[in-house]
């Protein structure tokens, strides 16, 4: 390791120097903390060994500095008989240990060791988790289960070619995700990639957003207006909740998608275009096309391939490697220094059936990071939905043998009801956002209360 010594006692350092160097660690000397801070700029120790009384920068202060500076530079503080309240308040500093003066050279030695193997222990753990996440990710998008290595797998062969893709799934389960690894894995990355919900848009704006118009076209159409399938420009068009579009505007894109050229909203002339077609649904369309609200040419046009993605709680597997993943990454974004998941909340999220999918495991986890008092996510930290579905497998008692769009049907009604259908309430309860929610009220044919309008 390289040490820096810390010290205005030159005796002090030359004797902690000689000592440390012999076991064969780098040992730089600095004689107060100015000098210590100007010596890690210059070269970033693994290990400060520092007196805490010193006359230009206490102890203390250093170890504040060196942390705000070198997080990962390990402290140790040094301190005379009375100077106690000194070290704690260094623990607080962020220091990593204490050892009070006089003290014996093994005492330091057992320090080092046991400061070293930390430091080994974590460099370990981190190369591992990189490398698991190398492993088992593809463009953002985590799995080491076999459903999952087959998507990666189907992803690559695909991604190169210029056929059209429909990708299926649930909502939650990153159907853009896979999208967008397709067109960033293909000959047309170089391109845009435009994502469209076809959900979330009104039928007369959603016409001109796919198509375009042109100036006075309808009311408010004050100037001419390209649609996303001209502003692709060789790139991708993502549709997603294409089984939610109108009949009409199916017929339009089919046209689109035959032809390659668009007629804009108010036009008689057509414009050629270059682009690909992924679009993505949580509808099944066979079931759609057979109560005649989907058509059968449009999806044999959108779906050359289909790519389907299995819920979360059918890959159970995966769970451990999401949630590594979302801790880091939330942990890092809201600069909380929480590193673990207890035994018994990996317990809790493997057992619980995540109606939002993946999108509701990252919202789990970062609600838990935020509110996490410690280096470690515990259980207090979870929504109580989750540990109380866990210890009654989604209060459903002897139905929880049901399929799971069954168990999502009454788990999404049983918490309107207990919650007097306050829509943004009940959204942030499962998980899911407003939109999902009141799509999910639509396709199960829920009858809202009138005082639930909210």
């Amino acid at each position: 390791m390289h040490i820096l010594i810390t010290d205005d006692d030159a005796q002090m350092r030359g004797m902690l120097s000689r000592f440390l160097g012999e076991r064969g660690d780098e040992v730089e000397e600095a004689s107060g903390g100015p000098a210590a801070l100007a010596a890690l700029e210059r070269n970033t120790a693994d290990l400060i060994i520092t007196d805490v009384r010193m006359p230009e920068m206490s102890g203390v202060e250093l170890t504040r500095q060196v942390k705000a500076r070198h997080p990962d530079c390990s402290v140790v503080v040094m301190t005379a008989f009375g100077s106690v309240q000194m070290a704690v308040d260094a623990m607080r500093a962020g220091a990593t240990d204490y050892i009070s003066k006089p003290f014996k050279l093994d005492e330091i030695q057992l320090i080092v060791e046991r400061i070293e193997e930390e430091r080994n222990l974590r460099r370990k753990v981190t190369t591992l988790q990189r490398q698991v996440e190398e492993r088992f990710q593809f463009s953002n998008i985590l799995g080491k289960s076999p459903a999952m290595q087959h998507i990666f797998e189907l992803i690559e062969q695909i991604a190169p070619t210029r056929s059209n893709v429909l990708i299926t799934g649930a909502s939650g389960t990153g159907k853009e995700l896979v999208a967008r690894a397709i067109h960033f894995n293909s000959p047309r990355r170089a391109a845009p990639f435009i994502p469209i919900n076809c959900s979330a848009i009104p039928e007369q704006l959603l016409e001109s957003e796919l198509f375009g118009h042109v100036r006075g076209a309808f009311t408010g159409a004050e100037r001419d207006k390209k649609g996303i399938f001209e502003e692709a420009g060789g790139g991708t068009v993502f549709l997603d909740e294409i089984g939610d579009m109108d009949e009409g505007l199916q017929v339009k894109l089919l046209r689109v998608l035959q032809e390659r050229e668009v007629r804009r909203v108010g036009s008689n002339e057509t414009v050629p275009v270059n682009f690909r077609v992924i679009a993505a649904t949580h509808r099944d369309l066979e079931t759609e096309m057979a109560n005649g609200r989907f058509r059968e040419d449009l999806f044999y046009r959108l779906g050359v391939i289909t790519v389907s993605l299995p819920p979360l709680a059918g890959r159970r597997e995966d769970i451990p490697l999401l949630a590594e993943h979302f801790l880091k990454k939330h942990a890092l974004h809201n600069q909380r220094q929480v590193t673990l998941i207890e035994p018994e909340v990996m317990r809790i999220l493997l057992e619980y059936d995540w109606p939002g999918n993946v999108r509701q495991l990252e919202n789990v986890i970062e609600r838990g990071v935020v509110l996490c008092r410690g280096d470690r996510l515990a259980a207090d930290c979870l929504p109580a939905r989750l540990t109380g579905a866990v210890a009654d497998q989604t209060g459903l008692g002897e139905t929880a043998d049901l399929p799971l769009a069954e168990l999502e049907r009454r788990q999404i009604l049983a918490t309107l009801e207990r919650h007097d259908w306050h829509r943004v309430k009940v959204a942030e309860i499962l998980g899911i956002d407003r939109r999902t929610l009141y799509r999910k009220i639509k396709e199960y044919g829920f009858e809202p209360r009138e005082d639930g309008e909210r």
